[in-house]
């Protein structure tokens, strides 16, 4: 582990003789920088380069050793330089002090040469050894985020492309999965502030929340075509087939998860969601007849999500509500389809829902599928006028 360039020692002594006698000794070997003072070996470590090693007289006029060294540990710029004593005084209490303060060695005087050079080179090794393993340490540290980043960066494109390959199927526009994962992430950190949500919706959840969001319709593609893209009504065995793509999500996801090596924290969220994000609050909902709390609450939020982007939103068989129009459904469905908190968080942020709807607008003359009159969302033609920028705020 030797270096192209040589190490820099720097020798703090205030007699002129013992830092001729150090020099000379050190300076074939290593770079040589010399103090006759405490406050002057403390400007000299401030500049460029910085010692490799500093061999520190104790016995000093007015800033002693130990001050200097005190001063050296206390800057995070200096504090990892090892320092040797160096004293004429021949103590075993003196050198405990000296070592137990933090020095890595400490040599009496009259120095011995061998036993100076053997010292030195002894430090220096342990620096260098040091010094590559803090680098290595922090190239590892970096390695591993980068791949950690770009382990979230394929999960999120996989989902994505699974949700479109859904969406795809039933017309939908990509738009939505960006508007759902907005209302998601909007409402459950608006439901932070809530005693009742505190404990649960951590940040670490939210973020595992909206990465999962664009899987909740993804057993769609489990249900025929013949059902999923039919113009008029469902009969009402073909509407039972339509209710089975909860289940089918949330038993693709389960495959998925037992495949995994290990556990895959989204997955669980994935699963709720696409599994119980059409049961009601009051119990009425599909596919297991949930009810209040039993009814998870990654999928209550994204029960209202949904039902809000699918009131607002063009399909082939209706225009979108006006904005104003769909946050009265959501509030006519407090303690009925929805947890009563979520409606009045949503209303309480109203504002910022109309944003994220007004951010991911489905471009001109696009034409979503019948997903929403497949999931029983009370849908009237109520008019198209949008929110505009002057929207209620949060």
């Amino acid at each position: 582990m030797r270096t192209a360039t040589p190490q820099t020692i720097l020798i703090v002594d205030d007699s002129p003789e013992n830092l001729t006698v150090l020099g000379e000794l050190l300076q074939p070997l290593y770079e040589v920088r010399a103090a006759t003072s405490g406050p002057r070996a403390l400007q000299i470590v401030a500049t460029p380069p910085r010692p490799d090693l500093i061999l520190l007289d104790v016995m000093m006029p007015g800033m002693d050793g130990h001050q200097v060294f005190e001063r050296l540990r206390a800057d995070p710029a200096t504090g990892d330089i090892p320092v040797i004593f160096v004293t004429g005084m021949n103590s075993t209490e003196a050198e405990m002090q000296g070592l137990k303060a933090g020095a890595v060695d400490y040599i009496t005087k009259p120095i011995v040469p061998p036993i100076v050079l053997a010292r030195v080179h002894t430090q220096l090794e342990l620096k260098q050894a040091r010094d590559w393993l803090r680098d290595e340490n922090s190239y590892l540290e970096a390695e591993v985020a980068r791949r950690m980043a770009e382990n979230e960066l394929i999960q999120e494109v996989s989902i994505r492309a699974l949700a479109h390959l859904a969406e795809t199927r039933d017309r939908e526009t990509g738009n939505h999965i960006l508007r759902t994962q907005g209302y998601v992430q909007l409402l459950a950190i608006g439901l932070r502030t809530l005693p009742r949500f505190l404990h649960s919706l951590t940040e670490r959840y939210i973020e595992l929340l909206a990465r999962s969001a664009p899987l909740h319709d993804i057993g769609k593609v489990g249900i025929p075509d013949a059902i999923l893209q039919k113009p008029g009504p469902l009969t009402a065995d073909e509407w039972d087939i339509m209710k089975t793509h909860a289940a089918l999500g949330s038993d693709a996801i389960d495959l998925a998860e037992r495949d995994a090596v290990k556990h895959v924290d989204f997955l669980t969220l994935a699963k709720e969601i696409a599994r119980w994000h059409h049961e009601k609050w009051d119990g009425s909902g599909y596919p297991d007849g949930l009810a209040g709390d039993a009814i998870p609450v990654s999928a209550r939020i994204m029960a209202l999500a949904d039902v809000f982007d699918a009131l607002i939103t063009r399909r082939v068989y209706k225009p979108p509500m006006s904005y104003d129009d769909a946050r009265n459904v959501i509030a006519a469905g407090r303690g009925r389809h929805f947890d009563p908190d979520m409606v009045d968080t949503f209303l309480a942020h109203y504002g910022a829902f109309c944003g994220v709807a007004d951010r991911y607008r489905d471009p001109p003359h696009s034409h979503s599928g019948s997903s929403d009159r497949r999931s029983g969302v009370p849908i009237a033609p109520l008019g198209q006028e949008r929110c505009q920028p002057g929207c209620p705020g949060v």
